[in-house]
C-alpha cells in the first residue's frame, strides 16, 4: 500500500512541476515579444500622436466619434509613445530651427494648419445658385481636388508628406449620395514605400491630416522621386471604387526652404499611362582611351497596349549611326505580356572617328509578333542634335567619358 501512495506523491509534484514550467515558458515568449520594436522605415502621425502603422486596424483608436479619440488619448501614457513627442509640434518638426514656409499661389489666402476650415456666413446666396445650376455632365468630370504639403527634415533625414484634406469627390454610392473614401500613396519609381490613410465615413470633403514620415531617404534623392496619390472609397461588400489619382514628379521642387504647401486636381485613372508612348531608361559610358561606347539597356516603364489582349511583348533595338549612317545594330531578348520591362543587356560599340561629334544612337521600342510584323511601340535618339533629354544625356556623355551615366527618357512616336 505504500508504493502506490508514493508513486502518487512524486506523479502530483511532477505535474505541478511541469505545469509551473510551461507558465514560466509562455511569461518569457510573451515579454520578449512585447520588448520588440518592429523596424518600419516610416513614421505615421495622425493628428499630433505619433504611432506605428498597424495601429491604424484598431477600430477601438481611430473611429469617427470624436468622443472616443478624446478618451483615447487621455488614457494614453506619454511612456507608451515610441518618440519622443515633447520636443516636436503637431507636425513632428523641432521648433528649434526655424523654416519657412512656402505656399502655391492658390494656397496663399488659406492657413496651412486646416484647409477645411471656412465661416458658413461668408457663403453668399448668389454663389449658392451658380454652384446648383452647374450641369450633371460637369460635376461628372470633376473629381475633386486634392491638398497636401511637403517637406525635409535636414536633421533626421527625413522625407514628410502630410496629407491634409480633399474636397469636391464624386459620390460613389447612388443610394446615400455620398463616399467613404481614404488615399493610398506610393514613392515612385521603386514603390518601396506604400501608406495609406484611414477611411473616413460618409463625406465628399475628407479631412484626413495625417503625415507620414520616410527616414532613409537622401536630399538628394529627392529630385528622381514620383509621388502617386490613389483616392478611393471603401465598399464593405466588394472591391472598393477608384475615384482617380494625382501623379507628383519631385523634380524641379525646391524643399530646403521648409514646407511646400500644394494641391492638385484629381484626374481619372490610367490617364498619364495611356497619353504617352511610355519611358526607357539608359545608361551610356563613352571610353576615349578605347574609342569604344557602351550601352546598357535597363528598363522600359508604361508601355501602351499593342495586343488585342492588351499585353505586349516588348523588345529594343539599338542602332549606331555616323554621319547618318547606320553601321552597326544590336537587340535585346523578348520579355513576354508585360507593360514594364526589365531587360538588363550591354552592348558595346565601337566609334569609327575620334570623338562623338558624328555619332548618334537610335533606340525603338517594338512589340514582338510571330504572325505579322514587329509594330514600334516607341522611339528615342541620342546625340549632338538631339533635342530634350536625349541632348541633356548625350551633352553629359561627352562632357564625363569613362563615366557610365543612366537616364530616364521619354519615347516619342515610331
Amino acid at each position: 500500500d505504500e508504493i502506490p501512495t508514493v508513486v502518487g506523491i512524486f506523479s502530483a509534484f511532477g505535474l505541478v512541476f511541469s505545469v509551473s514550467l510551461f507558465a514560466w515558458i509562455c511569461c518569457q515568449r510573451k515579454s520578449s515579444k512585447s520588448n520588440k520594436t518592429p523596424p518600419y522605415k516610416f513614421v505615421h502621425v495622425l493628428k499630433g500622436v505619433d504611432i506605428y502603422p498597424e495601429n491604424l486596424n484598431s477600430k477601438k483608436k481611430f473611429g469617427a466619434d470624436d468622443k472616443s479619440e478624446a478618451k483615447n488619448k487621455s488614457a494614453m501614457p506619454k511612456n507608451s509613445l515610441h518618440l519622443d513627442l515633447e520636443k516636436r509640434d503637431l507636425n513632428g518638426n523641432f521648433p528649434k530651427t526655424t523654416t519657412k514656409t512656402q505656399s502655391s499661389p492658390d494656397l496663399e489666402n488659406s492657413s496651412p494648419k486646416h484647409f477645411a476650415e471656412r465661416k458658413k456666413d461668408s457663403v453668399s446666396p448668389d454663389s449658392l445658385k451658380s454652384i446648383t445650376s452647374l450641369s450633371s455632365e460637369d460635376k461628372q468630370d470633376k473629381l475633386g481636388n486634392l491638398f497636401f504639403s511637403l517637406e525635409y527634415n535636414f536633421e533626421k533625414k527625413a522625407f514628410v508628406v502630410n496629407i491634409k484634406e480633399a474636397r469636391g469627390l464624386p459620390a460613389m454610392d447612388e443610394q446615400s449620395m455620398t463616399s467613404d473614401p481614404y488615399i493610398k500613396m506610393t514613392i515612385l519609381p521603386e514603390k518601396k514605400h506604400k501608406v495609406k490613410t484611414r477611411v473616413l465615413r460618409k463625406t465628399l470633403d475628407p479631412a484626413f491630416d495625417e503625415t507620414f514620415t520616410f527616414y532613409g531617404i537622401p536630399y538628394s534623392q529627392i529630385q528622381d522621386l514620383t509621388l502617386h496619390f490613389m483616392v478611393l472609397s471603401f465598399d464593405r461588400f466588394s472591391r472598393d471604387d477608384v475615384i482617380g489619382e494625382v501623379l507628383i514628379p519631385l523634380a524641379g521642387i525646391e524643399l530646403s526652404e521648409g514646407r511646400l504647401l500644394m494641391d492638385r486636381e484629381i484626374i481619372k485613372r490610367n490617364v498619364r499611362k495611356s497619353s504617352g508612348r511610355g519611358e526607357l531608361l539608359v545608361s551610356l559610358c563613352y571610353q576615349s582611351t578605347t574609342n569604344t561606347l557602351t550601352v546598357v539597356v535597363l528598363k522600359a516603364r508604361h508601355l501602351p497596349k499593342s495586343d488585342v489582349s492588351g499585353l505586349s511583348d516588348p523588345y529594343v533595338k539599338v542602332n549606331l549611326y555616323h554621319a547618318k549612317k547606320r553601321i552597326s545594330k544590336k537587340k535585346t531578348h523578348v520579355k513576354k505580356c508585360t507593360p514594364n520591362a526589365v531587360f538588363n543587356e550591354l552592348f558595346v560599340f565601337d566609334i569609327p572617328c575620334e570623338g562623338l561629334d558624328d555619332i548618334s544612337i537610335e533606340f525603338l521600342v517594338l512589340d514582338s509578333d510571330r504572325g505579322s510584323r514587329n509594330e514600334v511601340i516607341g522611339r528615342l535618339t541620342l546625340g549632338s542634335s538631339a533635342e530634350g533629354t536625349g541632348g541633356e544625356h548625350w551633352k553629359e556623355i561627352c562632357e564625363y567619358p569613362r563615366r557610365q551615366i543612366a537616364k530616364w527618357h521619354m519615347l516619342c512616336d515610331g
